[in-house]
């Protein structure tokens, strides 16, 4: 009995902390609700400031936003949702377990939001702290969004600010990108990923934008590269910019590894909201269709003037895609790499459409290395996504020369004709003037499962063009080598031979070709197509 009242002594101020009355402790529940608010409080205003009022001004003093600003520019106001505000690290070495390196959210900014009222997921890291380095935390951050993404079939964005990895964590934030990157191939195909490099990332950061389907930049404020000048200085003796080692010229117009740049921050997120209505939310959507004030019928005699009689004399592709499509809008991707091919999106009667299209302007709009992989990563992300393709065709051939064989011509070309032949939403192409050799083939030909194939009056389809065909077959005197591309040009050159093999559907008249593929679109709308059971084909990388 003593132990007993002894133990409730005991229990007694602790039992206090439960009472109710008027005359509670000031511990009671009342007062502990509001010491916990107030900390809440405190650490969310914490996380909003980022790394501080010193570090966000200079940032903008950069001319960059900060992670949040970001944010509420991307997405439709007041609809972003913020996961895991109050995460920190838990680095105890070199000192980072002090109170002054520790910030609510570590570096990155994580939840998902509406654009235009279509959910996105969204990760943006904050340069302001610690240099928007990935730690384990941010990384397990991003990691959360992109499997929920993945499970609700929404696309992610991923804004990058970041100096790399946070060399205090060693091997753990080594780690945290391999997570990323597992996450990105897994996703690939299924949800749309989009990355917009808004400041440095370097090192093995880079790879992560690399895995999605576009990476865009910013000009002037962000770079990418695998190692920076200082380290190619020591082993090469050159002495590089950072903007011409991977600035976004460097890398929009020379390696081809973005997609596209903007002037500044602001302008970079007002597209990127531009870009996202063209696509759909996941592999399991069809491509969008929004209400459309441009008639589906519409005729464009622009068109039938627009080739030169001359078939040596070039036109802009641009002119003929862009009064086909619906109030000629048109988003073009890579429009400063491999001029000699465009690609883009746009929408015919309000459906999304991936156009391809030879480019008569630029090398006489030949096939080579680059126009290939451009040609061909852009028609696989068409495919995955469910988005019809629409190829304008006016090919001389593949480019030839010593660089080009040497480089790999072959193997890359292939690439094209692999993602044509292997693609199974709807193919529609428009054969506007040459349409020579394999090059014909591989622009989405007929023999590649192409579901309408028209030819314009101007087209020729043929193995060589007239002169190189008669130095090869034919010998004889001036006049009778005129004579003798006379008749191959009657012959062949023009839609006819095509035409009489069912190669080409129909030789239609220009003008009618918005009207022409706006009735196709409707008719393939309920296209069914499988390719054979496989673990995964075998493209030629």
């Amino acid at each position: 009995m003593a132990n007993l009242m002894r133990n409730c002594r005991l229990l007694r101020p602790t039992l206090s902390l439960f009472r109710y009355d008027r005359g509670c402790s000031s511990l009671g529940p009342t007062s502990l609700m509001q010491r916990v608010q107030h900390k809440i409080d405190t650490k969310r205003q914490r996380a909003l400031e980022g790394g501080g009022k010193h570090r966000i001004e200079a940032q903008h003093k950069r001319g960059k936003l900060t992670a949040r600003e970001r944010v509420n520019i991307l997405v439709d106001p007041g609809s972003f949702i913020e996961y895991d505000m109050f995460a920190e690290h838990r680095c105890t070495d070199f000192g980072m377990d002090a109170d002054d390196k520790k910030f609510p959210g570590d570096g990155v900014v994580t939840g998902h939001g509406l654009i235009n009222g279509r959910i996105v997921y969204i990760f943006s890291q904050d340069f302001t702290v610690h240099g928007g380095s990935l730690s384990s935390a941010h990384a397990r951050k991003v990691c959360k969004i992109m499997d929920q993404a993945m499970d609700v079939g929404a696309p992610v964005i991923g804004l990058n600010d970041s100096g790399g990895a946070r060399i205090q964590e060693g091997v753990e934030s080594l780690a945290g990108y391999a997570d990323i990157f597992q996450r990105n191939v897994m996703a690939s195909g299924v949800i749309p990923q989009i990355s917009l490099i808004m400041g440095p990332c370097a090192g093995g950061a880079v790879y992560s934008p690399a895995l999605t389907d576009f990476t865009f930049m910013v000009k002037d404020t962000s770079y990418l590269f695998i190692t920076g000048p200082d380290v190619v200085k020591a082993v090469t003796q050159e002495d590089v910019t950072f903007q011409d080692l991977g600035g976004a010229k460097a890398h929009t117009s020379i390696s081809g590894v973005a997609h596209g740049a903007f002037e500044n921050d602001i302008d970079a997120l007002l597209n990127l909201r531009d870009l996202y209505n063209y696509l759909p939310l996941s592999n399991r959507d069809a491509a969008p269709v929004m209400a459309c004030d441009d008639p589906r019928d519409r005729i464009v005699p622009v068109l039938d003037t627009i080739v030169p009689p001359e078939s040596n004399k070039p036109y802009d592709i641009l002119d003929v895609v862009k009064a086909t499509v619906d109030n000629r809008t048109f988003f073009e991707i890579m429009p400063a790499y491999a001029k000699n091919i465009v690609t883009g999106f746009s929408r015919m009667n309000g459906r999304t459409v991936g156009i391809v299209g030879n480019q008569p302007k630029v090398a006489s709009g030949c096939l080579d290395i680059n126009s290939s992989v451009k040609g061909a990563r852009f028609v696989r992300f068409c495919d995955a996504f469910n988005i019809p393709i629409i190829t304008f065709v006016d090919v001389p051939g593949f480019l030839p020369g010593t660089s080009q064989e040497h480089g790999g011509i072959i193997r890359h070309g292939a690439k094209l004709l692999y993602a044509y032949a292997e693609a199974t939403v709807p193919k529609i192409t428009v054969i506007t003037r040459k349409a020579y050799g394999g090059a014909y083939d591989v622009m989405s030909s007929k023999h590649l499962r192409g579901d309408t194939n028209y030819a314009w009056p101007t087209a020729e389809v043929a193995v060589m063009g007239a002169q190189g065909a008669v130095k090869i077959i034919f010998r004889g005197t001036e006049e009778e080598v005129r004579e003798a591309e006379e008749e191959y040009i009657d012959k062949f050159a023009n839609p006819f031979p095509a035409a009489t093999r069912g190669f080409v559907d129909d030789i239609i008249i220009p003008s009618t070709t918005r009207q022409r593929i706006c009735r196709d679109l409707d008719v393939l709308a309920s296209k069914r197509k499988e390719n054979p059971y496989k673990k995964h084909a075998n493209i030629p990388l």
